[in-house]
């Protein structure tokens, strides 16, 4: 009976009163993209399709390292929106390439509205790392000399970890200090957001035992490693990559949407839970009669 009405409702409703009823429940500027051919790559074929965008692209070091950490922040705020937490990241960088993207994330991060805070424990010398950690400085984005003794006081002063230590070049063991920094991290309840490879996970096998992220953004292509990935949000980052680059090496990557510098492989919220609750949000634009006869038929459609 009630559906009948329902539908008895919706038909009095004009085709542009019905369009701007469905605009209404847009859900993401980036849809999720499901692609079963995409390529994961090995440690040897990541290392050389980096070593031809140096080589054969021209491109240089803090060129990718720049377009590879913006990538991670707007992907951070597209899964994390700053409305939704009180903002504070915790940002910890590696000694390579990797944290030179965490440092590239986190002014981006800043300049987005979040409040960032640096984990940089052991620096390199090399120029471009210095100015990186210099252009953070003049930012004003605070660096921590230590991490807090107990992970509960991780939890307690942030929301967000970001995982830049460890890229897709490591291998053996780890070492001092990050051996300690990593076992912190797996205690810590809020999420991880791990940068390309999860730290301390072998790029090819994983690491069922080390950190479990629940953000992953692979950078270039997905690692073999990413197949192992668990956690909630899945995303491609780096829109670098020439044409005849991804042809060459078969990546079969997905289409990018609009002008966004990443994609959403995996989001395992469940779609209907999220618009049921994106309906419930929305019950300002709703100030009509008609319109709740709207949020109705939707609900009922969803968890039907």
């Amino acid at each position: 009976m009630l559906f009948q009405r329902l539908v008895y409702q919706i038909k009095t409703f004009s085709p542009k009163e019905i369009n701007n009823h469905l605009s209404s429940f847009s859900m993401s500027s980036s849809p999720t993209r499901y692609i079963n051919n995409m390529k994961y790559l090995n440690q040897q074929e990541a290392q050389g399709i980096d070593e031809e965008l140096f080589n054969e692209y021209k491109f240089s070091l803090d060129q990718l390292m720049e377009l590879a950490g913006y990538s991670c922040a707007t992907a951070i705020a597209n899964a994390y929106p700053k409305n939704y937490s009180t903002m504070k990241i915790l940002i910890c960088c590696g000694p390579g390439n990797n944290g030179g993207d965490g440092l590239v994330c986190a002014r981006h991060l800043k300049l987005f509205g979040y409040k960032p805070t640096i984990f940089y424990p052991k620096r390199t010398e090399k120029r471009i790392f210095t100015h990186l950690v210099t252009q953070c400085e003049k930012m004003n984005i605070p660096f921590l000399d230590c991490l807090p003794t107990e992970s509960k006081l991780i939890d307690f002063n942030f929301n967000i970890i970001v995982d830049a230590i460890f890229g897709f070049s490591f291998s053996g063991q780890l070492r001092a200090p990050f051996i300690d920094i990593l076992e912190k991290l797996k205690l810590a309840k809020i999420p991880i957001a791990s940068i390309d490879v999860p730290s301390g996970w072998d790029v090819e096998h994983g690491n069922p035992d080390g950190l479990q992220p629940e953000f992953l953004i692979s950078l270039t292509a997905p690692k073999k490693c990413a197949r192992h990935f668990k956690g909630k949000f899945h995303y491609l980052g780096g829109r670098f990559v020439p044409e005849t680059l991804a042809e060459k090496y078969e990546l079969n990557l997905p289409e990018y949407h609009g002008t966004d510098p990443f994609v959403l492989l995996k989001h395992d919220t469940n779609e209907k839970v999220c618009l049921f609750r994106s309906l419930l949000n929305l019950t300002a634009i709703f100030s009509n009669k008609n319109s709740i006869f709207f949020k109705i038929i939707f609900i009922c459609l969803i968890i039907n």
